[in-house]
Order: structure tokens, then C-alpha cells, then sequence
């Protein structure tokens, strides 16, 4: 119907993108009228996220014309504006920041430098750059995803985590099993994601291929490999963060710091 009334991609673009916000904000407004408040959440992250791509659009014609190092170079720029939005979802746990860049940075580039280096990801801007902030993306959110949890976990069960302690316990024994949690529920979305590939959802990666003409077969294979490249950045993420956030929860003499109690914002 947008195509029909407009005919100037710029116009019909923001149009649809109009459309989209108008679905968030009803979204929004139905989840008050139940008393979930998210209002001004969802209006900055939308707000962010039009100016942001729109942004990121009108540089890369000029980006995309310089050499490899300078995706590199961007890609590192991303992993500590991903570090700084994974961090904000436990603010309680000391030295957050460092942990989720450490971990974003360990489990995100070290996957886009090995595919890089063996062809994976083909070593030019226009590959290098999407499929790497993709990667980083989804270890931004699994970072965030197992920093919430594991702090939830550990203030949900602060009471057996003291009990341990004062039987003799080391803090990484008390804390063990909610790790393991931590780490299996950051990772739920992407077992997931793998196990209804092309029977629930047709991904992007695929849908742009076929639509550029390349081979079915190839395109289906190649989203294989990127799912497995976001799964094993998730993975890597996931496991790094939360070994290092561990140590992070007790005090040098081994007192847990994190009390139950309401998150802070």
C-alpha cells in the first residue's frame, strides 16, 4: 500500500519506518493498561534507534572505500559501546563495565578474526562490517543476558551461598550452580534459534542472498554458518563473562556483596 502512495525510496522508507514505531509505541500502551511500565525505555531505544542507522547510512559509502583495518578498527569502537549497554543491567556487580568488554571483545573478536583469517567472513568492508557487528550484537546481548542472571541468582539465593561459605566452601564452589544457570539461560535464545532453522524462521542473512540472486543451496549453507558463528560468540561471551563476574560478587576475604533487594537503575 506505502509503495503505492510513495515512489521515492527516502519518503517510502520513512514511512515505513513510521508504521513500525507506531507498532512499538501500541505495544507500549497495551503493556501499561497491565501496569508493565517500559514507556520511557522503548521511546529512547527507538528514538537511538532511527538516529543511530540512520547515521551509520550515511557513512558507509564512505567507510566502505577504506582499507580492512579500518572495519577492525570500527568493529573494536562497537565492542565498548556493546559493553557499555551490557553493563548496564547489573550495575550492583563491581568492575561490570571491564568484565562485559573483556568478554565481548574475547569471546566476539576472536571468532571474527579466526572466520577473517580462514575466509569465513570474507576480508573486505562490505562483509567484514555487517557480519562483525552482527556478531558483536549477539554478544552484547548474551553478555547482558548472563551478567542479569547470574546476579539474580546469586541475590535470589544469598542465604545458601552464606550457608557454604560458612561451612567451608570456596566463593567459586557457593556460586557453582549459578553459573551453570546463568550460562544456560543466556543461551536458550540461541539453541533455539539453531534448532528452528528454516523450519520456523527464514533468516535475514538467507533472504538477502536468494534475493541477490545467489544459489539456494549456498545461501542456506552460509546461514548455517553464521548462526554457528553467533553461537559460538554467544557461547564464548556467555562463559567469560560470567568466570570473571564470579570473583567480582565477594570481598577479597570471601563475604558475598550482593544482598536481595531491588535492583538499582
Amino acid at each position: 500500500m506505502l509503495s503505492v502512495w510513495m515512489h521515492d525510496p527516502l519518503y517510502l522508507g520513512l514511512a515505513q519506518a513510521g508504521v513500525v514505531i507506531v507498532l512499538a509505541l501500541i505495544a507500549t500502551w497495551i503493556a501499561r493498561h497491565y501496569h508493565i511500565h517500559m514507556e520511557r525505555e522503548v521511546a529512547i531505544a527507538l528514538a537511538r534507534a532511527f538516529v543511530q542507522v540512520i547515521a551509520v547510512g550515511s557513512v558507509l559509502l564512505i567507510i566502505l572505500k577504506g582499507p580492512l583495518a579500518t572495519g577492525f578498527l570500527i568493529l573494536a569502537g562497537m565492542m565498548v559501546l556493546a559493553a557499555q549497554t551490557a553493563a548496564r543491567r547489573a550495575k550492583e556487580i563491581p568492575d561490570v563495565f571491564r568484565v562485559s568488554l573483556y568478554a565481548i571483545a574475547i569471546g566476539s573478536g576472536t571468532i571474527i578474526i579466526l572466520m577473517t583469517w580462514v575466509g569465513v567472513i570474507h576480508p573486505r568492508l562490505t562483509s567484514l562490517i555487517p557480519v562483525g557487528s552482527m556478531l558483536l550484537a549477539n554478544a552484547m546481548n548474551t553478555s547482558a543476558l548472563a551478567l542479569e542472571r547470574f546476579r539474580s541468582e546469586v541475590k535470589s539465593h544469598a542465604g545458601l551461598i552464606e550457608t557454604a561459605l560458612a561451612l567451608g566452601a570456596e566463593p567459586a564452589v557457593a556460586v557453582a550452580p549459578y553459573v551453570e544457570a546463568a550460562v544456560h539461560a543466556s543461551l536458550i535464545p540461541r539453541i533455539n534459534s539453531l534448532r528452528s532453522l528454516g523450519i520456523v524462521w527464514i533468516p535475514g542473512v538467507m533472504t538477502g542472498m536468494l534475493l541477490g540472486g545467489s544459489d539456494p543451496v549456498y545461501a542456506a549453507v552460509y546461514q548455517f554458518v553464521v548462526m554457528g558463528m553467533i553461537f559460538s560468540v554467544s557461547a564464548l561471551t556467555s562463559l567469560i563473562s560470567v568466570l570473571l563476574v564470579r570473583s567480582r560478587v565477594f570481598t577479597p576475604a570471601g563475604q558475598l556483596l550482593l544482598r536481595p533487594g531491588p535492583a538499582r537503575k
